[in-house]
């Protein structure tokens, strides 16, 4: 297993140790890559000098640069702020900007499932070099590496993650699935379609949104086969049954818009027409079952 020791912002740390989210978002101001973890790896948290010490950690799910807004739509206070604008002025502090510029991109590792240490359970840093600035990389296979990921592992084989989540964590050397929230749902939908609507190709990204095919009201998962990106108002169609998407990828505009609203033409213009956007890795592609299951289940034909 890999594992990523990385420099983290004292207050972003407190913040978020203070709650009990499901996911956070650490992100860096310059939207510099990450490419350490794969999905599933280890992401500790270590404080700035003089508390030389890991405090916690997460599962890696992805590396995305986001505009600010967006990565406050999809993570509100699990960016580790309270409020938007408080977010920006953390920004502006680590780019040493009096001002938020336009266009501004933020590099966002997104973890789920985090967990924290309690004061006296903070580990020591391992051999580290004062020149390190973001952090480093260490594997189960050396032995500075096997020793972190069992310090971290007594520490949190009996912690309860969420009041939502009913295991226990089972932490263990493997590369077994954890839970996703809704925020790191939205991004890998969003980056999965190419930040473009799957009906329109329409890329202006603030009025694109992830869609469940299966609600999450219903038992369906922040899972990237769950989801399709689409423009808000198609958004709000799919959800209350105007349109879906059938089995093939082809669209269906239900009779009932018209019924219901007098109008619509500027929807059953796609009745019949396939996704002009689906994503490009196959493991990514929504679910046919979903797919089905929407098509029946709410659908209004």
């Amino acid at each position: 297993m890999n594992i990523y020791v990385g420099v983290t912002d004292n207050g972003w740390y407190k913040y978020l140790k203070s709650h009990d989210f499901d996911e956070v978002n650490f992100w860096n101001p310059g939207g510099t890559p990450f490419r350490a973890l794969n999905e599933n790896d280890l992401f500790l948290f270590k404080l700035h000098s003089p508390y030389n010490f890991i405090v916690g950690g997460g599962f890696f799910v992805k590396f995305s640069v986001l505009p600010p807004f967006l990565a406050w739509e999809a993570f509100g206070e699990k960016n580790g702020t309270q409020s938007y604008d408080e977010l920006l002025k953390s920004i502006n502090k680590y780019r040493n900007r009096n001002n938020i510029e336009k266009n501004i991109q933020i590099g966002c590792t997104i973890l789920t499932e985090p967990f924290w240490f309690s004061e006296d359970e903070w580990i020591p840093i391992p051999e580290w070099s004062k020149s390190i600035v973001r952090g480093k990389k260490y594997t189960t296979d050396t032995y500075d590496g096997k020793r972190l990921f069992n310090l971290v592992q007594e520490r949190v084989s009996n912690t309860v993650i969420n009041e939502s989540i009913d295991d226990v964590l089972r932490f263990t050397e493997s590369s077994s699935k954890h839970r996703l929230g809704q925020g790191a749902f939205r991004v890998l939908v969003t980056d999965a379609y190419q930040r473009r609507c799957a009906i329109t190709g329409e890329k202006t990204l603030p009025v694109l949104e992830a869609a469940h095919i299966i609600p999450y009201s219903k038992d369906g998962e922040h899972i990237v086969t769950n989801g399709l990106l689409l423009k808000s108002d198609f958004h709000t169609l799919f959800d209350d049954g105007y349109i879906t998407v059938t089995s093939d990828y082809h669209i269906e505009v239900s009779k009932r818009l018209y019924l219901d609203y007098g109008n619509g033409k500027d929807y059953y213009k796609y009745h019949g027409q396939k996704l002009v956007i689906l994503p490009k890795q196959s493991r990514e592609m929504p679910d046919k079952e979903f797919l089905e299951w929407h098509n029946e289940k709410i659908y209004l034909g």
